[in-house]
């Protein structure tokens, strides 16, 4: 038997996310993926602002090389200027998923991850004190007992399956086809275009190489037992639009759906479930990868702590208690966007609407934050300052650092522009670093002025701000657990 404090499965970017998240928390991790290599192949081509944020966060934005920033975006096909929530963007664009794959792999087995490939999960059983699963590798079937298991092996995933959690949502009504082609002028449509039979996109990612999606309006989705041919997508192409692609030079092919559906717990004992494992929508926006991506840096810390012993009783519940709300909003979104997006003339009246609105500052803000992540808040017990709950906005310091530069280590910080905290920080200074720094600036959204100090969560969301009604040591307590010696505020 081999033995494991966690056992992750699945190596897409959330799998290696989170085993890269647990390694910097200290805790020992195997990966384990039926495939023998990554896939190469590229669903989603970038990610959005938060997880853009989570990447540099870690100092792995950097890894990525020249990343395009891109302020415009769209809510259903309406055309929105993300740029209108300070510092917000709607995310970085032109990183085709492979590529964050191989960096993530590359950044986990730096970090002391062993990632098994060719290596398939047969059963698991959830105990009260751990998860054994039998694992079939290429020697064989073996056993693996780990204090946690990990599921974030996809939207049909052995994980939740085998675990018993309930995937409650809708079916898919529709199918739509996607592919990477080579060799071809196709006019660029970047946020789709409708045409009477659909909607068609096409954008330009790399040299000579074009993605085009194509949604066809009522066409159910097929039990395919074969994989869809470049044939079926570029007879559907032609169909809506007269252009005939039949021929191209081919990277990739693949059809999707409009499947909607969310675990009902992403937490069952000893078993945990993180990115398409826990919840499937239509891929509007280009948030999934993003939302997992928040899983997995949400999960991981709060795990590692577990595992060694220091967290409070209850902050591993907060992963479902937080992240499953995230979720909600992404499946909400996402379905309305496709009604928008994907329906015929009859909901013409709605979008015109919609795009009068998006004009509107404050709804361009408010659907700015929710695609793009930044709105995210978490129930951190007050609400009392504004940051409360919200990511710490990326700040520069008077010492040359960033709020990002701080986080690299995935711990916690406290950060200290005025005030007297630190004999209260030193008791936890094992897992919290105590930081005395100005910002280099103040700004109302990045560090407003009243803020003597903030306490940041290692995922990067702020947990106190001074001054507060709310003692220091209580919000130490609260999500570091106990100090490692008596405090007095």
């Amino acid at each position: 038997m081999v033995r494991t404090s966690v056992l992750v499965v699945g190596a897409g970017p959330v799998g290696l996310m989170l085993a890269g998240e647990l390694r910097l928390g200290g805790v020992d991790v195997i990966l384990v993926e039926t495939r023998s290599e990554p896939s190469g192949e590229s669903r989603g081509l970038g990610f959005t602002a938060r997880a853009t944020e989570i990447f540099q966060q870690r100092g792995l934005l950097r890894r990525f090389g020249d990343v395009e920033l891109n302020r415009q975006g769209h809510f259903g096909g309406i055309p929105m200027d993300f740029g209108v929530l300070e510092g917000s963007h709607f995310g970085a664009r032109g990183v085709p998923q492979y590529k964050v794959e191989e960096m993530l792999e590359a950044w986990a087995k730096e970090l002391g991850a062993s990632v098994r490939r060719e290596h398939k999960l047969i059963t698991l059983q959830n105990n009260a004190d751990g998860v054994v699963a039998v694992v079939d590798g290429p020697e064989g079937p073996f056993e693996i007992a780990a204090d946690y298991l990990v599921g974030c092996d996809g939207g049909r995933g052995t994980v939740r399956r085998l675990g018993g959690f309930d995937f409650a949502g809708t079916d898919a009504t529709r199918e739509m086809y996607l592919a990477d082609i080579l060799g071809r002028n196709i006019r660029p449509r970047f946020i789709g275009e409708r045409v009477p039979e659909g909607m068609v996109m096409s954008a330009r990612f790399a040299e000579g190489v074009d993605r085009i999606i194509v949604c066809p309006r009522g066409v159910p989705r097929k039990e395919r037992t074969e994989p869809i041919t470049f044939d079926e997508v570029a007879d559907a192409w032609q169909r809506l639009t007269g252009e005939s692609l039949h021929g191209a030079e081919i990277r990739w092919v693949s059809v999707f759906t409009d499947a909607t559906r969310q675990a009902t717990e992403y937490r069952r004992g000893r078993v945990l479930l993180a990115g398409d494992a826990a919840h499937v929508h239509l891929p509007a926006g280009g948030q999934g990868l993003s939302l997992g991506i928040t899983d997995a840096a949400n999960l991981g810390w709060k795990l590692a702590a577990t595992v060694k012993g220091w967290a409070p009783a209850d902050l591993l519940d907060t992963y479902h208690s937080e992240q499953h709300a995230v979720g909600a909003r992404v499946l909400r979104n996402t379905l309305a966007q496709g009604l928008i997006y994907l329906s015929g003339s009859e909901v013409d009246p709605l979008r015109g609407l919609l795009a009068e609105l998006v004009a509107i500052p404050e709804v361009g803000r408010y659907l700015s934050g929710m695609v793009s992540g930044l709105a995210i808040q978490h129930d951190v017990g007050s609400r009392e300052h504004p940051l409360l709950g919200r990511r710490m906005p990326h700040v520069q310091l008077t010492d040359g650092r960033s709020t990002a530069d701080l986080l690299h280590p995935a711990r916690g910080v406290l950060l200290v522009a005025d005030g007297d905290f630190g004999p209260v920080a030193k008791g936890w200074i094992d897992r919290v670093d105590f930081v005395r720094a100005s910002p280099a600036a103040r700004s109302d959204a990045g560090w407003p002025a009243d803020v003597q100090a903030v306490l940041i969560r290692p995922d990067g969301y702020v947990a106190w701000v001074a001054p507060s009604t709310i003692a220091l040591s209580e919000a130490l307590s609260r999500w570091f657990g106990t100090p490692v010696a008596p405090v007095a505020e």
